[in-house]
């Protein structure tokens, strides 16, 4: 790689590999700052459960700024599009001031519409519509979407409800001349940080007994407070859906909730592995190392900055 061959560092990886730690010690060797690629740290109150850990953006001195987290209420839903919308201007903030941009992250769609420059349309909520498609079933849904596209390329779309009204809606506003935003060119050294599939299940669990220990459940029972919908709840992630079930007594103690949440969590792991295989598969160049290798992503760094 040629010395202004990459603009950006991307840092990718599962749930509890460590991603961040190296990202704050790059950014702290590099002059560089952290962009969240996390589809849930943008949301203000949803700390343990979403291991914003922002304590390690302070194990240097002085402390690496981060960005796109804290940023929006939880009671709002953060699209892709939003994500593009406020990554592009950080990016340029940062590039701007002479810095860095590190982007840390494992949220496959966040990674994908950036590393891929994926066209995305300015969609609002339609809430006639949405009123409107509420009173249909799965299946008059699913019918729905295909007569409007004629072909539906992302099939997970036809198996959840909220999904298949969310892509009704973006092809309706597709269909009326809407127009798009892309995310801007990056330039990316990406690093991938894994672990041997023992060594991560062992990570994943001390690392959800520790978030329950520090008062995940207390968390979940706050945002209820605040006036967060059990509805809404289901929809921010496994720890806040197995919590509220543990809450709601669909799960009965917390032992219970410790194995199926683990369980939850260690297939999600698989679930993010799977697309950054699929990045590689699409000839995108991932530089695998475990989080113990530091220097050797310092070192790899430095030779694509320098050569």
């Amino acid at each position: 790689m040629s010395k202004n061959n990459f603009k950006s560092i991307l840092i990718l990886g599962p749930t509890a590999s460590g991603k961040t730690k190296i990202g704050v010690q790059i950014a702290y060797r590099f002059n560089g700052e952290i962009i969240s690629a996390d589809s849930r740290q943008v949301y203000i109150g949803l700390d343990i459960g979403t291991g914003k850990d922002l304590a390690e953006y302070s194990i240097v001195s002085p402390p690496v700024p981060y960005h796109l987290i804290d940023i929006v209420s939880p009671k709002h839903e953060f699209s892709l599009y939003e994500f593009i919308q406020h990554f592009n201007s950080v990016f340029e903030l940062i590039t701007n001031k002479g810095k860095l941009p590190i982007i840390v992250g494992g949220t496959g769609m966040y990674l994908e519409a950036i590393l891929e420059k994926h066209k995305l349309p300015v969609a609002p909520p339609n809430f006639a519509l949405r009123e409107e498609l509420q009173n249909l079933g799965l299946e008059e849904l699913q019918d729905k979407l295909i007569s409007l596209r004629g072909k539906v390329h992302n099939t997970t779309d036809l198996l959840d409800r909220e999904r298949l009204i969310r892509a009704i809606e973006i092809t309706e506003a597709e269909k009326q001349g809407c127009p798009y935003v892309c995310a801007t060119e990056i330039y990316p050294l990406v690093i991938g940080i894994s672990h041997e599939r023992e060594v991560l299940k062992i990570r994943i669990s001390q690392r959800l007994k520790k978030r329950l220990e520090e008062g995940l459940i207390d968390e979940v029972k706050r945002l209820r407070e605040e006036g967060i919908t059990d509805e809404r709840l289901y929809q921010l992630g496994l720890e806040y859906r197995y919590v509220l079930w543990y809450l709601q007594g669909r799960i009965k103690n917390k032992n219970d909730l410790f194995q199926k949440l683990r369980s939850a969590i260690w297939e999600f792991s698989r679930r993010q592995m799977m697309w950054f295989r699929r990045f590689e598969r699409k000839g995108i160049k991932i530089n695998w190392f475990c989080p113990d290798d530091i220097e050797k992503i310092i070192e790899i760094i430095k030779r694509a900055k320098y050569d």
